[in-house]
């Protein structure tokens, strides 16, 4: 527990700082030009996907432990993977980096409310307590200060910004193949009593996260670019920041387990399901307006 209390942190921080080089001020700027898209794409990470998880984690009955762990998955953000598919699949990836940015601050706020409301709810065993002010804050430290200091580099180096970018990436790959490895290695008792629930339920959620965040904006006659950028937005989570919350931060690396599963699971299902929407072609009614 002590090396995963100063790892997970630091692991985290990289990630963080790899999402900083890619800001700008105008990232967050750029929500006001295009209120709608960010609007509707917000209101579906933050109202329903909590909903729709909460419903499956009640549908699936998962133990306690492991249904605070899924709503803690589903209170994280986006994670930076999501501006990756949406490059590959021709969504609009400058929506992708301002609601990433977004995101990113208001989960400060929005994921210890969820995670407390969670844990009161399930009640699982000896963790009667939430995350206090003082979690509070080690959450806005690890996640909103190497985004900071990132932009800051940017905006201090722009050229050795945009040479970390490949590296930092890959970087962030290899962390989260890691964390994952360390969540099943320090819980593999309980993740295999509970394999199929999991890999079931996170790929129920994965498959309605992406499809809630592409079918919403269109039928709210948004283009296509921009409904795909908020597919995977809303689609794609931070698993290593819900791994970070539960080990790092509470100290239960048994409640990490739904973002261990959801984190390996959720790049065949993105790769599907933007190979599905890539093949349903130019909408001819893309005549709306974000």
């Amino acid at each position: 527990m002590e090396f995963a209390a100063v790892a997970l942190p630091l692991a985290l921080g990289i990630i963080m700082f790899g999402l900083g080089l890619d800001l700008t001020p105008a990232d967050f700027a750029r929500v006001a030009k295009q209120p709608k898209a960010a609007a509707v794409a917000l209101a579906c990470q933050l109202l329903l996907l909590p909903a729709i998880c909460f419903g499956l984690v009640l549908l699936f009955r998962l133990p306690p432990i492991l249904a605070v762990g899924m709503m803690l998955l589903a209170a994280s953000p986006g994670g930076t993977t999501a501006n990756l598919y949406s490059h590959l699949f021709r969504g609009d990836v400058a929506l992708n980096i301002s609601l990433t940015a977004i995101n990113s601050v208001i989960a400060v706020v929005t994921l210890p409310i969820l995670t407390n409301l969670a844990i009161a709810y399930f009640q699982p065993g000896d963790l009667s307590v939430g995350l206090q002010f003082r979690k509070t804050l080690e959450v806005f430290l690890i996640v909103l200060v190497p985004v900071a200091l990132g932009m800051t580099v940017r905006r201090l180096s722009p050229g050795f910004a945009s040479a970390m970018d490949k590296p930092v990436r890959i970087a962030s790959v290899a962390i989260l193949v890691l964390v994952i490895a360390g969540s099943v290695a320090s819980s593999f008792d309980l993740l295999a009593a509970n394999f199929l629930l999991l890999g079931g339920i996170s790929t129920v959620f994965c498959l309605l996260s992406l499809t809630v965040g592409y079918v919403v904006p269109r039928l709210m006659k948004i283009e296509k670019p921009r409904a795909v950028a908020s597919a995977f937005e809303v689609g794609i989570h931070n698993a290593t920041l819900a791994i970070v919350i539960a080990q790092g931060v509470l100290g239960r690396p048994d409640m990490s387990l739904p973002a261990a599963v959801y984190g390996v699971l959720m790049f065949p299902i993105a790769a599907l399901f933007g190979l599905w929407v890539s093949r349903r072609g130019p909408a001819r009614e893309d005549k709306g307006s974000a």
